[in-house]
């Protein structure tokens, strides 16, 4: 019997997508649920003739009256607070300036957009010679030569956190300047003619017409960076390996140091857990909001 041509596009777009599928079940699907399986189970690597007895849900007891694990939560939530709104201001900024029109924009543009480009990893170890306490330029910037006035940035608790803050914004403010550029190359500039003939001044135009048309790249930017920061580990594991006194220490590091430290599988897999919880409930939350905002606009 021959197929109609529906059909045959049909057969066609889902033989397109079956690869995509499995491609998420395996890299995306089939790691959350065996963590999940490994948090229910008791897995010590260093003692492996112990097997695997099921626990169900006590690593997730157990992690409930852990005050390390409480202490690093609450510094990853004032991590992600203050490097999210940071970089959305800074973006805010950026986007603004490289969406003007002036001479070597281009170039502007192009340099902006190297902190993001990056890798992680390389930043955070310049990052970690420049609040050195020794040869940092930091240091140098503050007391010149005076080396007996140097202070360790990293061996302090409240400068240690400041600095992977620091280093945080600075590699990913620009990419929240992207998202947001986009958004401001959206907006028509009749709108701003007309508020100029109306004798709108910078403040009103922006505060008007800028702000409430870039509310949904903001929001968007705000998810990515959120689920983004939440997931910070290797900015961590270079520059401080979560000291001084587990003063910078967050969830994702602290999981990576049950398990290939202590060698404590089930009970890592449960931080790790916990944070894919919580990155999905807040990106729920945002995708939400997102929704929500662009459905009344469209009324």
């Amino acid at each position: 019997m021959r197929l109609s041509l529906l059909t045959r596009e049909r057969l066609f777009a889902s033989a397109l997508l079956i690869p995509c599928f499995l491609f998420v079940i395996a890299f995306a699907f089939y790691p959350i649920f065996y963590s999940l399986f490994l948090s229910l189970h008791k897995i010590i690597l260093s003692l492996p003739h112990l097997g695997r007895p099921f626990t169900g849900l006590d690593n997730y007891r157990e992690l409930l009256g852990d005050r390390v694990a409480l202490h690093s939560l609450i510094n990853t939530l004032i991590f992600v607070f203050a490097t999210t709104i940071l970089e959305i201001l800074f973006g805010l900024v950026i986007a603004i300036v490289i969406n003007r029109h002036f001479k070597g924009r281009g170039i502007v543009r192009a340099a902006i957009l190297i902190p993001w480009a990056i890798p992680t990893v390389v930043s955070s170890q310049m990052w970690r010679f420049i609040f050195n306490d020794q040869y940092g330029l930091f240091n140098y910037m503050l007391y010149g030569s005076n080396t007996s006035a140097y202070t360790a940035w990293l061996a302090h608790p409240a400068t240690a956190f400041m600095a992977i803050i620091a280093a945080d914004v600075w590699k990913t403010s620009s990419f929240a300047g992207l998202l947001i550029l986009a958004g401001l190359q959206l907006i028509p500039d009749e709108l701003y003619e007309a508020a100029e003939i109306d004798g709108a001044s910078s403040w009103q135009q922006f505060s008007k017409i800028t702000l409430p048309l870039i509310k949904p790249a903001i929001l968007i930017a705000l998810l990515f960076r959120t689920m983004d920061a939440f997931r910070v580990f290797d900015l961590v594991f270079v520059m401080t390996q979560g000291g001084p006194a587990d003063s910078t220490n967050v969830l994702q590091f602290y999981g990576y140091k049950k398990i290939f430290a202590e060698g404590l599988m089930g009970y890592g897999s449960t931080i790790s857990v916990l944070v894919f919880f919580i990155t999905f409930s807040i990106s729920l939350m945002y995708i939400r909001t997102i929704g929500t905002r662009l459905f009344q606009e469209k009324r």
